[in-house]
């Protein structure tokens, strides 16, 4: 689907579910992994996630541009316009859009990256992030780190 074909489908969304038009620009995020969209409050313009726009995805992707343009109505009439607020409850569940993005399996487990070995009681460290060795040393007895391998 091109920005363009999204376009029609929110503004056609808008008019069909709100009654209200949809006046602003909709973009396409590649970089999106957790969220299906986002609404900018300062120039009104709404990102969807890539990874929806293919044909399977496509009543997920409804709820996602209603969610989305439910943010968009209630901020442009001055209403509460975020999630914990009554309006956007309200509204959203009047329209039928999804309270949250569904999960295709986008998220990222971060999985454990450097083991480091203590040179003198041979404790081992396994960190997700790099450890300055020179700076940090063992917890258990005090002595000098040395990193192993990677995963």
């Amino acid at each position: 689907m091109t920005e363009e074909e999204l376009q029609k489908l929110v503004e056609n969304v808008s008019c069909q579910f709100f009654g209200r038009q949809f006046k602003h620009q909709v973009k396409i995020n590649k970089r999106m992994t957790t969220t299906g969209g986002r609404y900018h409050l300062d120039d009104h313009h709404i990102e969807i996630n890539a990874h929806f726009l293919v044909p399977q995805y496509y009543q997920e992707l409804i709820g996602i541009i209603k969610h989305e343009l439910t943010h968009y109505h209630l901020h442009l009439t001055h209403k509460g316009y975020r999630h914990k607020d009554q309006d956007f409850k309200v509204l959203l569940d009047r329209v039928g859009g999804s309270r949250y993005a569904p999960d295709i399996g986008l998220k990222r487990k971060r999985k454990a990256k450097y083991l480091y070995v203590c040179t003198i009681c041979g404790q081992q460290f396994v960190r997700v992030r790099r450890v300055n060795v020179r700076r940090y040393g063992c917890g258990k007895c005090g002595g000098r780190l040395r990193l192993v391998s990677y995963r």
